[in-house]
């Protein structure tokens, strides 16, 4: 009986982290990507790898509606991103050493494959960080 109340003791306080983690964390509407406040969990805004420092450039209207690289229909209204090695999937901290306006965005796309950007971000990206053209920014990859 005793092994019992600690098995359901054990089985309660999971329970309850769990449910904690879940009120912490919320979808982002424009990106539709799951959000967790630093706050809560500061384990989050960790890097993963070394800051990449260049500039990012964005793309918009013109490829609405096409196919990206992982397969999902460019929406330049999302916060995501295209980029040459990190893997498709990644969450990016993208933020604009112009003015420290940041943003974080998805990775579901390949490129850019012109100029010296390091990064191609969706219009919404771009308009969260100030993005004018072309901009020098520092990437830090959450996950």
């Amino acid at each position: 009986m005793r092994r019992a109340k600690t098995a359901f003791a054990t089985i309660f306080a999971a329970c309850l982290a769990a449910a904690y983690l879940m009120a912490a964390v919320r979808l982002d509407q424009a990106s539709a990507a799951v959000v967790v406040p630093s706050q809560s969990i500061p384990a989050v805004a960790a890097s993963l790898g070394s800051p990449m420092v260049g500039e990012a450039a964005y793309y918009g209207a013109e490829l609405a509606g096409h196919p990206t690289a992982s397969g999902e229909i460019f929406d330049p209204s999302l916060l995501t991103a295209a980029h040459r090695t990190l893997p498709l999937g990644s969450q990016v901290q993208v933020t604009n050493l112009g003015n420290g306006l940041s943003t974080v965005v998805r990775i579901n796309d390949r490129g850019p494959y012109s100029g010296d950007s390091i990064i191609d971000l969706s219009t919404a990206a771009a308009q969260r960080i100030g993005l004018r053209g072309s901009d020098r920014v520092q990437l830090e990859r959450l996950r």
